[in-house]
């Protein structure tokens, strides 16, 4: 039963008159028109799919702003990649004064130790690499020798300080003066068969107050683990 005013008359709800047959058709022919000027509009907006450039207009702005981010992180990515392959050229500009590297950057296979070879004492490692690898500083310095040097071949010595001396022989160019300030991971000289040598390698010797000594184990307490090609540097964990 429907509510009813004090007065008698009705106080629910009333139903709207429907409107004439040509109004209706007048409300209908201008919500048809209007829809037809937004969408040319949206179409002069829009760019010619024909010039080959991306339609923003077939993907939601949710998943643009996805798509945006993914680009960026993938862009990002690419960019560690190529820092981390760069190598020793941004190692030497964020080089701490103290960090020891390896002097070389790419595989190599160890082929004599320091040890007794041929009846005389060997005073350092050998590390073949092919002809023209770059070798590096191990460590800041200053270069007291960059020449030919007998039996060495092309040869590089830092002074690092300390009475701790590193030689580099067998060179097939050197790349460092005689005098010069290096930093660690320095280019210094390129591997070659310079002198008494019998194959492209590196001798690399470590000379402590003017005396060779075993360069694997003092490097593995320097943070640099020659034979397993690792450095604390960059974030090895080595143990001496």
């Amino acid at each position: 039963m429907q509510p009813k005013a004090q007065d008698g008359r009705y106080t629910g709800r009333r139903r709207v008159p429907t409107p004439p047959r040509s109004r209706y058709a007048a409300v209908v022919t201008t919500a048809v028109v209007g829809a037809g000027v937004v969408v040319l509009g949206a179409g002069a907006a829009a760019p010619d799919s024909s010039s080959g450039s991306t339609d923003a207009y077939s993907v939601d702005a949710a998943t643009a702003s996805v798509q945006t981010v993914e680009d960026r992180v993938a862009a990002q990515d690419r960019a560690n990649r190529a820092a981390d392959r760069a190598g020793p050229a941004s190692t030497v500009e964020q080089a701490a004064p103290d960090v020891w590297y390896l002097p070389l950057r790419r595989q190599y296979q160890i082929t004599t130790l320091y040890e007794m070879r041929w009846g005389e004492m060997h005073y350092g490692v050998d590390l073949a690499v092919p002809y023209g690898t770059p070798i590096y500083a191990v460590h800041s310095g200053t270069v007291v020798l960059s020449r030919y040097n007998g039996g060495c071949g092309n040869a590089v010595e830092i002074d690092h300080g300390n009475n701790v001396v590193t030689r580099y022989c067998h060179g097939s160019k050197l790349l460092v003066k005689e005098g010069q300030h290096v930093e660690a991971g320095t280019p210094i000289l390129q591997a070659g068969n310079t002198g008494f040598s019998f194959g492209d390698h590196l001798h690399f010797e470590v000379l402590v107050n003017g005396k060779a000594t075993d360069p694997i184990p003092w490097m593995l307490a320097h943070g640099v683990d020659i034979a397993k090609r690792l450095e604390a540097a960059n974030g090895a964990i080595i143990i001496p």
